[in-house]
């Protein structure tokens, strides 16, 4: 951002004001306890203090010391709800057939590094009644995330097949939605040197989210399947499948407040923007910035995380099992490789020994840190995924 033409400025503390009242007049009780919590995503707690334990406040003693995000943990957490949003390929190869209908209730559940700091930091945790109030810290993190959806599959002509899928992450008030489309390539030979091949498709899918201000969250994916029915009393078809998926997944914040129970327009005893209607004194031009009787430093305590792009290579395996109209599925998918090594990419980090934040120096955002006191490298996840549903 050029911060030397003003109407940028203006408009960023014009964004900066609306957060912040919002933030002070928004209510803790509508969080679920695995909402993320980004505004606990900091490296240098010392430029804000946490009072009766609940709650972060801006210290004045920081003076204008600003709140470093932690970008490398917000990376980490969005790795992980990626992976638990991602679609998960629970039908066999070959489709519906044209004029053919899928649907199926879903329930999928992802393993997460529920004991990093970036889990127990970074997402609500449990809500005191007494207090009214949640905790600074999730001390007990779920250490799965649980993802109930419905899906909804209608075959075309030419072995193409469309679906729509919508669903709730548990815990949370997060659900998702998207869209999935498939071209069974080699798919309903019974005879001859054909019948003893299995069906293939390929396919592509998107997901993303809503219900929570702080972060956009989209999940891009590309797979293969492989699968070959096996009739078993006349009626009874048993389809074991096997499969790569690809996702790249795309995470961004909002504008998050980094010490969200200080109102900064009270702090800085905000009168006015910066203009000819109502000019500062102190300064010789007209930049459109805030005009205080006391402190502005909390308005640097409003930020946007460095967004996320990464990758995650996956493979899945399991079994459709069909009883006339009536169809149940179970599917694994874990990683092939560990993010860190899917996603060799380094950033440069801030060290927060340095108040100034001009320290950093080089590291991959999803293996270890150094500046943590335990280990959050990102971990290989395993989803492992159920659907019952009917085909007609």
């Amino acid at each position: 951002m050029n911060w030397r033409r003003p109407a940028l400025r203006a408009r960023w503390i014009r964004a900066v004001l609306a957060t912040s009242s919002v933030m002070a007049c928004s209510g803790a009780a509508h969080a679920e306890s695995m909402d993320p919590a980004l505004g606990r995503l900091v490296l240098n707690e010392r430029c804000r203090t946490s009072v009766g334990g609940v709650g972060e406040y801006y210290d004045p003693a920081a003076g204008f010391q600003r709140c470093l995000t932690n970008d490398q943990a917000f990376a980490k957490l969005v790795a992980q709800l990626g992976a638990g949003i991602a679609p998960i390929p629970t039908s066999a190869a070959r489709t519906t057939g044209f004029g053919g209908y899928r649907v199926g209730f879903q329930a999928s559940y992802t393993t997460i590094d529920s004991d990093a700091p970036y889990w127990k930091d970074g997402t609500e945790g449990e809500f005191d009644s007494s207090s009214k109030q949640y905790s600074v810290r999730n001390g007990s993190p779920a250490s799965v995330l649980q993802l109930y959806a419905v899906r909804l599959a209608k075959g075309l002509p030419f072995g193409f097949e469309v679906a729509a899928g919508f669903g709730y992450l548990g815990s949370t008030g997060i659900v998702s939605g998207g869209g999935d489309v498939r071209l069974a390539l080699f798919e309903g030979f019974r005879q001859y040197v054909p019948g003893f091949l299995p069906d293939f498709a390929v396919g592509g899918s998107v997901r993303t989210i809503t219900g929570t201000p702080d972060l956009r969250l989209t999940v891009a994916a590309a797979e293969g399947v492989l699968s070959k029915p096996i009739p078993i009393a006349g009626s009874v078809v048993l389809s074991p499948r096997v499969g790569y998926q690809w996702l790249h997944i795309f995470g961004d914040s909002g504008l998050v407040d980094l010490t969200p129970n200080t109102d900064a327009t009270a702090l800085c005893g905000y009168q006015g923007d910066n203009t000819p209607a109502h000019p500062d004194p102190s300064k010789t031009a007209f930049d459109g910035q805030p005009v205080c009787s006391g402190s502005a430093a909390d308005f640097n305590n409003s930020v946007v995380f460095d967004n996320v792009r990464m990758n995650r290579h996956r493979i899945s395996f399991g079994a459709d099992l069909r009883f006339q109209m009536i169809a149940l599925g179970v599917n694994v998918v874990t990683d092939v490789v560990p993010p860190a090594e899917a996603n060799t990419d380094t950033v440069a980090a801030t060290d927060p020994i340095d108040p100034s934040g001009q320290t950093t120096f080089v590291l991959n955002p999803f293996a270890d840190d150094p500046r943590t006191p335990e280990p959050d490298e990102v971990k290989s996840q395993w989803t492992i995924s159920v659907e019952l549903g009917a085909v007609f």
